[in-house]
């Protein structure tokens, strides 16, 4: 575990002081219930804690950013940049879920691969790097990791919303229709292929875990190539 561990601290840039923090930020509540390590030996506490360190730096980050837009769409734009989803696709870019802590029955129907999981232990890792280095360590995690290439997240994570906006600006009033094309894989690690499609039209296709990611996948992919034709400027 402790090469592990280090190999992890060399990906996100941060040595902790305590590794105890770090393997409890990754103790999932299975892994911690399978070898009776009681309620308080998962990462459920530092969970709890990440989550408001995250809402204060992302928080004070889309302030600066963004200083003409009013207050309820810097909210919106927070939800989608800290979203579950949001989480887990950061935290899989450094490989996160290959670290995390298991229950045998957990990691057998294939909990690494949960936005859930992954994310609630990114809140958690952030938990533990805020105990163990302070607030500026946790937030040089937070703005390295999580809010780095915003546009392309946020872009991303709101594509549904975002090309429903255009069509709807747009002077043929068509609709975004998405059609399930393909299903696949057992019942704990699905995948799903979707088409968008606009005015009977296909415009792009998108694979996910679930229906909802495999839309946004396809909204997204029908955005960029309205983009590349010139149709749209984001």
């Amino acid at each position: 575990m402790n090469k592990k561990m280090q190999e992890l601290e060399q990906k996100i840039h941060y040595t902790f002081q305590s590794k105890s923090l770090l393997e409890q930020a990754l103790t999932h509540s299975s892994y911690a219930n399978e070898k009776k390590l009681g309620k308080l030996g998962c990462n459920e506490r530092l969970e709890f804690l990440g989550d408001a360190v995250l809402e204060v730096v992302s928080s004070e980050f889309l302030y600066h950013k963004f200083p003409s837009v009013p207050e309820g769409e810097l909210t919106k734009k927070r939800a989608s940049l800290v979203c579950e989803p949001s989480l887990a696709f950061c935290a899989r870019e450094f490989g996160l879920q290959e670290y995390l802590l298991l229950g045998k029955g957990e990691d057998m129907t294939g909990g690494r691969q949960r936005d859930s999981i992954v994310s609630d232990a990114t809140e958690a890792l952030l938990g533990a790097i805020y105990l163990d280095g302070g607030f500026a360590s946790a937030k040089e995690f937070v703005l390295n990791f999580i809010l780095n290439d915003i546009e392309h997240k946020q872009l991303f994570y709101d594509s549904k919303t975002i090309l429903q906006e255009i069509v709807q600006e747009g002077s043929n009033q068509s609709s975004v229709e998405y059609t399930l094309l393909k299903e696949e894989g057992p019942d704990h690690n699905k995948s799903f292929t979707v088409s968008a499609s606009i005015g009977g039209v296909q415009m792009g296709v998108g694979t996910g875990h679930t229906k909802k990611a495999a839309e946004q996948a396809a909204a997204y992919e029908t955005i960029r190539k309205m983009k590349s034709a010139g149709g749209i400027c984001i």
